[in-house]
């Protein structure tokens, strides 16, 4: 998805939750410059990694319980937190996809073993960017949900496993399971409003279903 496609999206979204996205730009650029001399896993890169088939892991509730049931197939990417998940099940994702919310000790750990992490900048994590990224000594792809500049690029999508799905269909999967979804169901969060999360889990499943329609799969136990 460019970013004059996904434009459109973004609008509506900074309109429904009063986001700023001056506040998105500031993120984005921070992220921009603290990347420099890091090893950047830019777009063709990326498309080297992701495979016709890829499993996103997303981190809802049911995510445990697929995992005992749902064998990985094909390029495994990550959305945030579902990677501490998946790092004690002994699978190391071949992308991860995080704008630093989750249990980041274990995104650094993975990036070290050779997970690519894309990490967003959107306005709330500006000090998550700045306290975390220069832990993170492996390949990197800096994202935006604001105009891509720089070294920072823009593939769509809002929420972490949206994005992981995006992204996976911006590089020409043509198959894309999803494991640990759950658009009703939130995991409780200590300082998250739930109810922020479930209207951002709504435009998760629209973004996912409604613009990609012909490559996802929904796997079920």
């Amino acid at each position: 998805m460019d970013f004059h496609e996904w434009e459109l999206v973004y609008c509506k979204i900074l309109e429904e939750f009063k986001f700023s996205r001056r506040d998105d730009e500031l993120s984005a650029r921070l992220l921009n410059t603290m990347v420099e001399g890091k090893r950047i896993c830019k777009p063709e890169c990326l498309e080297k990694i992701v495979h016709h088939r890829v499993t996103v892991y997303g981190y809802g509730p049911n995510l445990e319980n697929e995992l005992e049931n749902i064998r990985p197939i094909g390029t495994l990417i990550s959305a945030d937190g579902a990677t501490s998940i998946l790092m004690k099940k002994g699978i190391i994702p071949d992308i991860i996809v995080t704008d630093l919310d989750g249990d980041i000790k274990s995104q650094i750990e993975a990036n070290l073993y050779g997970s690519i992490a894309v990490i967003h900048a959107h306005g709330d994590n500006i000090e998550r960017i700045r306290e975390a990224l220069p832990f993170f000594e492996g390949w990197i792809t800096p994202t935006t949900q604001s105009e891509p500049f720089g070294n920072v690029y823009n593939f769509g999508g809002f929420t972490d496993g949206d994005r992981a799905v995006v992204l996976a269909r911006h590089f020409g999967a043509s198959q894309i399971y999803l494991v640990g979804f759950d658009f009703n169901s939130v995991r409780e969060q200590r300082g998250k409003d739930s109810r922020i999360k479930v209207e951002k889990l709504k435009w998760a499943r629209r973004i996912i279903f409604e613009l990609n329609p012909p490559t996802v799969s929904l796997l079920i136990p």
